[in-house]
């Protein structure tokens, strides 16, 4: 399965509301749970368009992105005070060990998804604390998002975590996408 990264020219793209029919700021939200003064770190945050609902009810978000290019473009529009930028891979993230209190990824999982990546989530999500990823699902029609050789199952996703030591708390598919939440 290869692994890409959405391209940084067709940023604006991300921007697009059609992206709330695959995951609303209501469901984001009630995944990761936040305490106002939580640290949370959206893995592959690209223009910030999931990384802005979550912002304003958190103490402090990590926009982590590998893309100098995509921080770029979010400077650009606009970020919240709370929103910090770190260019970095999933696999080699630049935070202490337990320092989030929860970390999520929207339609980014299938860019990271390597032991090496959820490893290094284990080491800086606190214990008890949350991940969230939704992401593109190989049971899926195709009909928007990666191709379908670059997507993963939720089986896979699941599997994939508890084995880096997460506890799923809730799995399910829908449609072109799926939804894991974990606890450290």
């Amino acid at each position: 399965m290869g692994f890409h990264t959405f391209d940084a020219e067709r940023a604006d793209a991300l921007e697009d509301a059609e992206r709330y029919r695959f995951c609303s700021r209501e469901e984001l939200l009630a995944a990761v749970d936040p305490a106002p003064d939580a640290v949370v770190a959206d893995i592959g945050s690209g223009t910030g368009f999931y990384t802005d609902e979550i912002a304003p009810f958190v103490g402090h978000l990590y926009a982590v992105d590998v893309q100098s290019e995509m921080h770029e473009h979010y400077r650009e529009k606009g970020a919240p005070d709370t929103v910090e930028f770190v260019t970095a891979e999933a696999s080699s993230l630049p935070f202490d060990d337990d320092e989030l209190d929860a970390a999520f990824s929207t339609m980014t999982y299938h860019e990271f998804a390597e032991d090496a990546s959820l490893a290094e989530l284990a080491r800086v999500v606190r214990p008890g604390g949350r991940v969230v990823t939704l992401d593109w699902s190989s049971a899926g029609a195709g009909s928007d998002g990666p191709p379908m050789d670059e997507r993963f199952g939720l089986g896979d996703a699941v599997g994939a975590f508890e084995d880096a030591g997460f506890t799923t708390v809730e799995a399910r598919s829908r449609g072109e996408t799926f939804v894991h939440i974990c606890t450290r």
